[in-house]
């Protein structure tokens, strides 16, 4: 057992090249300790006048999400999960004293500072205006346009915000099914997802151990963790939907709350009234959840008790500080279907929801699509906002084209970026293995770092404080021929060096591609001693 401990302790132990864990600290609250990774860079080197000279270049601040396992202070052993950092900011709150509820009286908890420093990395440092203060944090959850999941349960977390005027965040899904992975493989695929960047963490798990696994993946995990609970109800009936009733479906939602779930999917939007509006849909209702509540409506002909019973999961979620995502049940599963009736009618009923969630202090948000063709999702974030009153979107891609299996990481993260662009919060990633296998953990690598992609163009282009600051950081290492650095600064740097070392065996000052004679970047530093 030793041996098996020791082996843990240290295979999830994480480090960046050129990169040591900082912290910073609040002004509110002085004690708080925000990780992020500070990136040291190399001097850029001219020859002038015969003459070395060198430019020393400030270190990158970038936003860490690898929590306590980039930290070489701090001994990691899942066995007995990660340190409690939130645990004297949460023991002393009352039930249903959540971020809302604080939020609306103008109260900003440590959980709001802490995402306000993580959001601004160190614009202040660098004399970069930004509206990013703890009172704005504030202000947009007060007015529901933003969320910051935080079980009171899982202490464990760092508290990160999902929220249109904040960075784009991107959803990692892991989970063991019936016929394949265990415990150990979740864990592990959960603990690189922070490493290579993932923001939240849904645990899908429909197969053996659900609760264990989802124990395990919540002591060790620094980021939010999301779930569908009606995949555990469903495994207690034994697959049976006519069996399904509120008693069990409560208790499920209980049984996730004290454990430590950060929010939840719940397809409470679709109505028995609407599920007809997707029989005539080419491939009909693709979500599991909704599938098996839209079967359980029709057998029963009677209302969902997800809907019937939407102030008791408040309620519930209310007492804990958990988040709900409203769940799209009947979202489009190919291009052909997108944006039609099936899909609108279920948003319209998640704008309704969304009112009674924030009258119970309860934070919310809504998931979407799906696969949507370019030329249709703009509508889909307009719509969003519109009816379901500015609060945050949370979007799977969408898939633009349906012809790419094996590549659908690339096709939902050309609507990723469009989506990000015009105002969703969140993005959950796609691996290669979309529709075709559960994900191993290079499939989550890829779907990590192409959404990160993603979103990182989507914060470009809304014009977020700091968005800019590593790619400029990265675009002058590029032009100096600092290799190292522009390994250091990209998204999956050990991949980037890979890359460069299987054709390169010395650092030149010439583009690989172009050679010492044909590179533009050598030539145009040449311009320079040049005479008028």
């Amino acid at each position: 057992m030793v041996e098996n401990r020791d082996k843990m302790k240290t295979e999830f132990k994480f480090s960046y090249p050129s990169s040591e864990k900082v912290y910073l600290s609040g002004k509110l609250y002085p004690e708080l300790k925000v990780g992020m990774r500070k990136v040291h860079l190399t001097p850029t080197v001219t020859i002038e006048k015969g003459e070395r000279c060198e430019e020393n270049n400030a270190p990158v601040y970038i936003y860490d999400t690898s929590g306590a396992y980039s930290d070489p202070n701090i001994d990691i052993n899942l066995e007995y999960g990660l340190p409690k950092l939130r645990q004297p900011w949460v023991i002393k709150r009352k039930e249903r004293e959540t971020q809302m509820y604080f939020a609306k009286q103008g109260i900003i908890t440590e959980e709001m500072e802490y995402v306000a420093i993580r959001e601004n990395m160190n614009c202040e440092e660098l004399c970069i205006d930004t509206r990013i203060t703890p009172a704005f944090v504030c202000k947009e959850i007060a007015e529901g346009r933003a969320v910051i999941p935080a079980n009171k349960k899982h202490p464990e977390s760092e508290p990160m915000i999902i929220g249109t005027n904040f960075l784009v965040k991107i959803n990692a899904n892991i989970g063991n099914s019936s016929t394949s992975s265990g415990i150990e493989q979740e864990i592990e695929k959960a603990v690189w997802s922070c490493k290579w960047g993932c923001d939240t963490l849904m645990d899908l798990s429909t197969g053996k151990d659900i609760h264990e696994t989802r124990e395990r993946i919540l002591r060790n995990c620094p980021v939010p963790v999301g779930t569908v609970p009606m995949y555990q109800a469903f495994e207690k009936v034994n697959g049976k939907i006519e069996a399904l009733n509120w008693e069990i479906f409560r208790d499920t939602l209980i049984e996730q709350c004290e454990q430590g779930v950060d929010y939840f999917t719940i397809h409470c939007g679709i109505r028995l009234k609407n599920i007809h509006l997707a029989d005539n849909r080419l491939t009909g209702i693709v979500s599991r959840g909704g599938s098996i509540i839209s079967k359980w409506c029709k057998e029963h002909q009677k209302e969902s008790f997800l809907y019937e019973h939407f102030d008791d999961i408040c309620d519930i979620c209310a007492r804990y500080d958990v988040a709900i995502s409203l769940g799209d049940g009947l979202r489009p599963g190919c291009t052909h279907d997108a944006n039609d009736a099936a899909q609108f009618a279920e948003l319209d009923t998640m704008g309704e929801l969304v009112e009674r969630a924030w009258d119970k202090n309860v934070q919310v948000f809504i998931e979407g699509p799906g696969h949507v063709p370019m030329h249709k999702i703009k509508e889909n974030m307009e719509r969003q906002i519109d009816k379901c009153h500015g609060a945050p979107f949370y979007t799977l891609g969408p898939l633009v084209t349906d012809i790419a299996p094996a590549y659908d990481h690339i096709t939902s993260a050309i609507g990723a970026s469009l989506i990000g662009w015009y105002g969703t919060a969140m993005l959950c990633y796609v691996t290669p293995k979309e529709h075709l296998a559960l994900p191993k953990k290079e499939d989550v690598r890829i779907g990590v770092i192409t959404y990160k992609i993603a979103a990182h163009a989507a914060d470009l282009a809304k014009g977020h404080p700091s968005a800019s600051i590593r790619d400029n950081a990265l675009s002058k290492a590029r032009y100096d021929f600092r290799w190292k650095d522009q390994f250091n600064l990209a998204l999956d740097p050990e991949r980037a060096l890979e890359y460069y070392k299987a054709s390169n065996s010395v650092d030149a000052n010439y583009c690989t591609m172009c050679g010492p004679h044909f590179c533009a970047a050598r030539i145009s530093h040449s311009l320079k001693n040049c005479e008028e």
